[in-house]
């Protein structure tokens, strides 16, 4: 379904997990942020992309190389790819192991080959900038949920395009590091002053309109990691941190990852 539009730029979310996926057009190229996720939803996100570019260039940025934020990318493989210059030393045979056995799951038929993207534009620098015209991206990285994560700032729009960060349905999940997580909310307000930040836009969840609620997604993602922290050194039990969230039942096994994750990382900072 369409989340959020208005003349610059369409968000779709998916009717799986909230998955966020973006078209934005300027007067200089069309902007694609993580086609997914179920086969008509990508399908949608292809026709608006039809109907709207004209003679402009397509432009698909990769926040993350997770399945769920790639899986549509066979259907914009006439774009030029943007992402992590780490994004392509996943393990992506792996990552298409994991689309074909969801799609395999629920016997979804998809009308566009399952391919991993290869990137044309690999974003290896902190505040790497480019334009296309009138149209400028800033791009820093964003490792923590994944070591080949990126933020994305779309200029003039000023839309900050954060991936599996800053979500009002999710706490952190971390497969990389805490503490490079940590790092990466501090650049929040680094980008909050250095651009005009009109809309955030998450990965999973619902967008936001206003710095004030940009910052407070920012301290509660902060505390929930030192939380959990904080409970590990103490040794008690910390369920109760994601009972706030409204599907936590689901979220329970993330939230056990994380600690598993933390744990290890105290522990080794223990030995040193």
């Amino acid at each position: 379904m369409i989340q959020f539009q208005n003349e610059h730029f369409t968000v779709f979310e998916s009717q799986l997990y909230k998955t966020i996926s973006v078209v934005v057009k300027t007067k200089d190229c069309i902007i694609v942020v993580d086609p997914n996720l179920l086969p008509l939803e990508v399908e949608e996100i292809r026709q608006r992309v039809n109907k709207i570019k004209g003679n402009l260039p397509i432009y698909v940025i990769y926040t993350h190389s997770d399945w769920d934020h790639l899986i549509g990318s066979g259907a914009f493989l006439d774009s030029t790819v943007i992402a992590s210059h780490l994004f392509n030393t996943v393990d992506q045979h792996h990552i298409i192991e994991q689309i074909k056995q969801f799609d395999d799951k629920y016997y979804l038929d998809r009308n566009y080959p399952i391919s991993f993207p290869q990137v044309d534009i690999p974003i290896s620098r902190e505040r790497h900038t480019a334009k296309i015209g009138g149209t400028t991206l800033t791009f820093y990285q964003a490792p923590g949920h994944t070591n080949d994560g990126i933020f994305t700032v779309i200029e003039p729009l000023g839309i900050f395009i954060a991936g599996d960060y800053l979500s009002d349905i999710e706490f952190p999940f971390i497969y990389d590091s805490s503490f490079h997580y940590d790092l990466t909310l501090q650049k929040v307000d680094t980008i909050l002053r250095n651009h005009k930040i009109n809309y955030l836009i998450p990965g999973h969840g619902h967008i936001a309109k206003n710095l004030e609620e940009i910052r407070k997604r920012k301290e509660e993602s902060k505390r929930y990691i030192q939380q959990v922290r904080d409970a590990i050194n103490e040794n008690v039990d910390c369920s109760h941190l994601i009972s706030h969230y409204p599907y936590w039942r689901e979220l329970s096994f993330s939230h056990e990852e994380n600690i598993a994750l933390m744990k290890r990382e105290l522990n080794n900072q223990k030995k040193k």
